[in-house]
């Protein structure tokens, strides 16, 4: 059995998509911009536009029940190469305690050419600690 969480926004209906999907202990974010109220924010800035998209998607986990600690991995889908220091920043500031698996790929662009990135988030809600989180797994 899964849930579905929606934010509300006018995609979401009309391409037939949620926010995020929890299925068991697993939570699937689906892509977050800096789209607020159905508005582009902080055109130009993508270090702005990590933050922004980031806080859409915890905001989305928040609702599943869990929270930043039980984020295991990230995707960054990328307009400018230029951008990768000022987007890897912002998301060092947010995930650099929990430091998920993550993945920077560049692509031609988004649906939005003031639209310069893009998140998705997978996380995993059991509680996941083991005696020396140091150690490798079995």
């Amino acid at each position: 059995m899964s849930t579905r969480i929606f934010s509300g926004g006018p995609w979401e209906d009309r391409y037939g998509y949620a926010r995020a999907v929890v299925a068991g202990p697993r939570v699937w974010i689906s892509g977050c911009t800096a789209t607020v109220d159905g508005e582009v924010r902080h055109a130009g800035d993508a270090y702005q536009q990590t933050l922004t998209a980031i806080s859409i998607a915890l905001d989305a986990l928040g609702k599943a029940g869990g929270g930043l600690q039980d984020v295991v991995r990230t995707r960054i889908f990328l307009v400018n190469a230029d951008d990768f220091d000022a987007v890897g920043r912002a998301h060092g500031e947010v995930f650099g305690v929990v430091r998920p698996a993550c993945t920077s790929v560049q692509v031609a662009g988004l649906v939005d050419p003031r639209m310069l990135v893009e998140i998705e988030v997978e996380a995993h809600l059991g509680d996941g600690t083991r005696e020396n989180p140091s150690e490798e797994a079995p």
